[in-house]
């Protein structure tokens, strides 16, 4: 049986305290109690989600090996817990690894469950763990997402150790961008844990469950932004500290101590950055612990977000090199071959080597030298007179000496090109396309971590051949003013898209349309990792589009999603 991922299905991870927030909404309950204890010892708090007393519901019995929709073969099982299981799968037909959530249609949640994946799945933002596929056949539900082989959950992160202040930064601010564009399209995860909470190799925080995991545990919240705000915060506490800011102990995390209330993180471990701490307790909404703050309190993903983007952006630590072993001078010994061995009457430590003569301190020897010594002066006259007989003849040949240039002239040199300061970029979403412009930030922020990313296009590379996406998308770049660029450099955050450089003209005010970008920078072509150009002739403009009229695939042949890491101008 293949190795066992943490980063691809959701275990049954129901430790920890309630957030504030849910406790003042009191989320609705299922009704239905366990089944059978969770794997963990989550056992107290899987009981505050369970209330009243119905019969147990059966987990349907399945076995590795069994294939749902002759497609998907169930290979370990990660969680059963409450009539549902959890699987880690394979998808034979794309040969891919899934997740798939099983539960019986008569469930009382089956619904729920099927409606919530459904809606997830409409979402189609990277930042979530996407469904790739919800069914009800042959008496069951069950629900198939992502699978991140490469992806390391928070847990696992936060059992190593706190992270440092750039790590908790990009994870606030990832996570709450993200759930302030779920919330815009109602909805809402309402179990935002750890467990949640993935990273991928290439530094991008994903959120997994979206609005299932609730559903699967009949999570419900009269206030949901609340919530999910109030668990960022929680997630950003633990984050900083290393511990769970309420007094109870949860996902491998120690609470806090008994009777103190919550504490700021500033004051339960030294040197934590002052303004995340500040942010992690305007975000854990509760009574007073943010009165001494002088800030008000961040009730919404949302407004959390804004107060992040509003903090001095914290840059990443500086690369430690390890220093190279100092030279050990070693002691050269020559060997003693062919060297006559002491004599006897010598002490063992010396040795009588013999003497070898000066070489040529014959007669003959002598006269070789004065030779070679008068060859190598005469063939050096020779070479120094032909030299000067060539330089004197070209000097000769010129004629007119207004036209010949000073030797000591120099041809003017190309000065290097230098980064121009972007004032802004903007998604460019022309015909009313409707292309969210969340992330547009991250292709200038000087970080290739970070990337501006495009939604998931099915059947299509050209944005799912829709008709108001016919002219593509892209970024939109700023200068501030007119300048002469001579080159741009683009990291892209994916390979195979395809795309071309074009700019305004030089008294272009606010452009939007394709037609309002007349000068061309680079053709139009497929790009891989990088796309760096430098023009012959410079290109006076203040406004730069980088227009990409198709994607690579997204994980499938039938769907597609690009972006763009960073954005570099030179002039």
């Amino acid at each position: 049986m293949a190795e066992r991922s943490t980063a691809a299905v959701d275990v049954a991870d129901n430790s920890g305290d309630e957030p504030l927030a849910a406790k003042a909404d009191k989320a609705t309950a299922d009704g239905v109690a366990k089944a059978q204890e969770p794997a963990d010892d989550s056992k107290s708090d899987a009981d505050s989600e369970r209330q009243g007393a119905e019969p147990p519901i059966a987990t349907p019995e399945l076995h590795s090996g069994h294939k749902l929709a002759r497609r998907y073969r169930l290979e370990e099982c990660v969680t059963r817990l409450d009539g549902f299981s959890s699987w880690r799968a394979v998808d034979e037909k794309l040969r891919r690894a899934v997740g798939v959530h099983l539960l019986p249609a008569e469930h009382p949640r089956a619904r729920s469950v099927l409606a919530a994946a459904r809606s997830s799945a409409l979402l189609g933002d990277p930042r979530f763990v996407q469904v790739l596929d919800a069914v009800e056949e042959n008496d069951l539900v069950y629900v198939v997402h992502e699978w991140l082989p490469d992806a390391t959950e928070l847990t696992a992160m936060l059992a190593a150790g706190p992270l440092e202040a750039h790590e908790a930064y990009q994870l606030v601010s990832q996570i709450s961008q993200a759930m302030a564009a779920a919330h815009r399209e109602g909805l809402a995860h309402l179990r935002l844990t750890p467990g949640a909470i993935l990273r991928t190799s290439s530094g991008q925080y994903r959120i997994r469950g979206l609005a299932v995991n609730a559903a699967l545990r009949g999570i419900t919240s009269d206030r949901p932004q609340r919530t999910d705000t109030e668990a960022i915060g929680a997630l950003l506490y633990a984050a900083l500290t290393q511990r769970w800011p309420y007094e109870r102990d949860a996902y491998g995390l120690s609470g806090l101590p008994k009777g103190v209330g919550l504490i700021p993180p500033d004051q339960v471990r030294a040197g934590i950055h002052r303004g995340l701490s500040e942010l992690a307790m305007r975000a854990l909404v509760n009574d007073g612990a943010t009165a001494s703050r002088q800030e008000p309190p961040c009730t919404t993903p949302d407004e959390l977000a804004k107060a992040v983007a509003a903090m001095p952006r914290i840059r990443p630590p500086e690369p430690t090199f390890t220093a190279l072993p100092e030279y050990q001078r070693t002691t050269y010994q020559q060997g003693t071959y062919g060297r006559p061995g002491p004599h006897a009457g010598l002490p063992p430590t010396q040795a009588v080597t013999a003497v070898p003569p000066r070489p040529l301190q014959s007669r003959t020897g002598k006269a070789l030298k004065w030779g070679v010594a008068a060859l190598l002066i005469a063939a050096l006259g020779l070479g120094s007179w032909q030299l000067a007989d060539t330089l004197l003849d070209r000097g000769s040949d010129t004629g007119d000496t207004k036209t010949s240039q000073p030797s000591d002239e120099k041809a003017p040199k190309k000065s290097d090109p230098k980064p121009l300061h972007i004032a802004d970029a903007t998604v460019f979403a022309p015909n009313g396309s409707g292309i969210e412009p969340e992330g547009v930030p991250n292709s200038i922020d000087g970080e290739t971590s970070t990337a501006w990313i495009t939604g998931q296009y099915r059947d299509f590379a050209n944005f799912g051949n829709l008709p108001q996406r016919k002219d593509g998308s892209g970024i939109i770049v700023d200068l501030g003013s007119v300048k002469d660029v001579s080159g741009i450099g683009i990291d892209m955050y994916r390979s195979g898209q395809t795309l071309e450089v074009l700019a305004a003209g030089e008294d272009a005010s606010d452009p939007a349309t394709l037609s309002d970008f007349s000068q061309r920078m680079t053709k139009l072509a497929p790009a891989e990792g990088k796309l760096e150009a430098t023009l012959d002739k410079p290109v006076r403009t203040r406004y730069i589009l980088i227009h990409i009229t198709s994607l690579p695939t997204d994980g499938s042949a039938d769907r597609f999603r690009g972006g763009i890491s960073e954005i570099r101008v030179t002039g």
